[in-house]
């Protein structure tokens, strides 16, 4: 790599970063409903004894229905064979405004 190509690779470099950040780093999923209004901040949820080992709490998350948020409450979940950990879904901003995507067992 020559010393020219170097240099507009620093300079280009930060300006991609800037343009990833910007776009909210998350693609919507196929069939994405996009929100105007970003979803009120979590709940802190009581979640109770866990009912034996190999379950997981699957924390809640606020819904849209269309019209305005509601509260989906949190529970506890059994890992699936052959499954580790959950990821929590989360709202995502981006251009067309705030989306859900769904969590996932990995």
């Amino acid at each position: 790599m020559t010393f020219r190509s170097m240099r507009h690779l620093l300079v280009a470099l930060p300006l991609l970063c800037a343009g990833a950040a910007a776009c909210g780093g998350h693609a919507p999923p196929p069939g994405a409903v996009f929100v105007v209004d970003a979803p009120p901040r979590a709940r802190v949820e009581v979640r109770g004894a866990r009912p034996e080992a190999g379950w997981v709490w699957i924390p809640g998350h606020y819904r849209w229905d269309g019209t305005s948020y509601f509260w989906d409450r949190g529970h506890w979940d059994q890992v699936p064979r052959g499954m580790k950990k959950w990821q929590p879904g989360r709202w995502y901003h981006g251009r067309q405004g705030w989306f859900w995507v769904e969590g996932h067992w990995r």
